[in-house]
């Protein structure tokens, strides 16, 4: 049931995104795409916190915990990416229905504890970095112009894919 949520979660913020990407302007912007990556895996980021913060499981704890490392690395390497570009990531709707969708999820996950929490965050996590990897494969690395942007988001999204296998085993091994 708590893994469905999970994924039904990532469903509603994936109905909610793609209305909000449709207004925006075609094709999206390599400013834009900069900041909707920048804030996937910042939104990632303070979830794993959130996780550190109510979990004692060491499984779930070392997962949070790699999730804060190697998302903090890619968006680091993003950052100085765009300062090298001189490009300003520019917010739209898509990063916007994305911040709240997971403001969302997150006082979701923040009424639960023990093993519930293990549970919904591992599940959270499998279905959010499957959206965020069907976003960075079908849409931002097509649509982005600079090379280099481009060779970044492919980077971030094979380990991405990692982290979505980690997540879905993850929550595999708390049913």
């Amino acid at each position: 049931m708590i893994r469905k949520l999970g994924l039904i979660g990532a469903a509603a913020l994936i109905a909610t995104a793609a209305p909000a990407a449709a207004q925006e302007a075609t094709p999206v912007t390599d400013a834009q795409i900069a900041h909707v990556a920048y804030t996937a895996g910042q939104l990632d980021i303070e979830a794993a916190k959130q996780a550190l913060e109510k979990s004692r499981n060491p499984e779930v704890r070392a997962f949070a915990e790699t999730m804060i490392r190697d998302h903090k690395t890619v968006n680091d390497q993003a950052l100085a990416l765009v300062r090298k570009l001189g490009v300003t990531p520019e917010a739209n709707a898509t990063s916007a229905a994305l911040t709240d969708g997971a403001a969302g999820k997150m006082r979701a996950l923040a009424a639960l504890d023990g093993a519930a929490f293990d549970r919904a965050y591992a599940a959270n996590e499998a279905a959010y970095h499957a959206s965020v990897n069907g976003a960075l494969a079908g849409t931002l690395i097509p649509a982005a112009d600079d090379a280099e942007l481009k060779a970044l988001l492919e980077t971030g999204l094979a380990l991405f894919r990692e982290h979505q296998a980690h997540a879905e085993h993850l929550a595999q091994s708390l049913d």
